[in-house]
């Protein structure tokens, strides 16, 4: 599958999460929390920096698309 995960697919797996958090931290708690690998894949492809929320992720997460 080569289409990214939808904002509404980040938001589940990110659900609980404590913000700001760095992509690793987004990565963990991802795979924690039951993510699939095109999940996992997109979140470890973001720029490694602090991240302030869910809507941050989605962004970065669309904008490499």
């Amino acid at each position: 599958m080569t289409d990214n995960p939808s904002f509404i697919e980040v938001q589940k797996c990110l659900a609980g999460m404590d913000y700001p958090a760095s992509r690793d931290d987004l990565v963990d708690h991802a795979r924690e929390h039951g993510a699939d690998e095109p999940m996992l894949r997109a979140l470890e492809a973001m720029p490694d920096r602090e991240y302030e929320g869910p809507s941050g992720v989605s962004k970065e997460i669309t904008k490499s698309s």
